[in-house]
């Protein structure tokens, strides 16, 4: 590396493009070298590598643990979105989605509740709090709100395993058909960084959708909260006409179970602000 390169800011960006080249001809888990070796080996000072190496920290790809080193941080759960036509597609992230329930009652929605889902304030729903796991690791909270009197004897196997929707379809008989979901930047409470295994404040994604049948009545509002570290949103654009590919029918998609939408039902997306997304 040029040790000459004029500037603090650019020094600092080549500093930082450095490592994150020796972060990606690495596997999740192994070492980088020490501070003092980057110092060596790139020709900069320790406060150039530090400022580094703190933004790559907060990016959620190094893991700083104390007294050991540093090292390449879990690959992160990527969501792909892809604009059809009339449509939003959603691909299946990687891993093993597992469900942990928190929380399952019923209860009356209230006045926020009630709007979303077009019903009384006094009418019941079944609210429902469950973490979801990627391979064993803390990923996300979800918080649905069903209108009970679509789902009587909704159960807790149900919200822990398989496919949410596909339950409400085969068992209920509820065919949900869109999504208008909205995502957002935010950070996470002390009581969700426990649940989630973050430091308070850490960034995360808020998830908000309200998912209606094919008759156009809401069926479910959830709120869900995703980690910032360790999940993004790839946006891929059609550009022109592509051949039909048939869809994966299997896995999980971030933010809205699997179910009729993975039957080619389509799904609305609104998105409020940015997202900045990893490499």
């Amino acid at each position: 590396m040029d040790a000459d390169v004029p500037g603090t800011v650019l020094k600092r960006e080549r500093t930082r493009d450095a490592v994150l080249e020796l972060i990606e001809s690495r596997s999740p888990g192994d070492a980088i070298p020490s501070e003092r070796a980057l110092c060596s080996l790139l020709g900069v000072s320790r406060p150039t590598v530090r400022a580094a190496v703190d933004e790559l920290v907060a990016a959620g790809l190094l893991v700083r643990e104390h007294g050991r080193g540093m090292f390449v941080a879990p690959a992160k759960i990527t969501q792909e979105l892809v604009a059809g036509d009339r449509s939003l597609t959603v691909p299946q992230a990687a891993g093993a989605w597992a469900s942990r329930l928190l929380e399952f009652t019923t209860l009356q929605a209230g006045a926020r509740v009630g709007r979303k889902l077009r019903m009384s304030p006094a009418a019941e729903i079944v609210y429902v709090a469950r973490l979801r796991l990627v391979d064993g690791a803390p990923m996300a909270i979800e918080h649905l709100h069903i209108r009970a009197e679509l789902v009587p004897g909704l159960s807790a196997q149900e919200l822990e395993s398989g496919d949410l929707y596909e339950h409400l379809r085969a068992t209920h008989g509820v065919h949900v058909h869109e999504a208008v979901q909205a995502i957002e930047p935010t950070v996470v409470t002390r009581a969700e960084a426990t649940l989630l295994d973050v430091p308070e404040l850490s960034p995360a994604l808020l998830f908000e959708r309200l998912t209606s049948d094919t008759s156009g009545h809401p069926v479910e509002y959830v709120h869900s909260l995703y980690r910032g570290d360790r999940y993004r949103i790839v946006s891929r654009l059609a550009l022109g006409p592509a051949a039909e590919v048939a869809p994966d029918r299997e896995g999980h998609h971030p933010g809205i179970p699997p179910g009729d939408f993975a039957h080619g039902d389509s799904i609305t997306s609104s998105t409020r602000g940015d997202i900045q997304t990893g490499a």
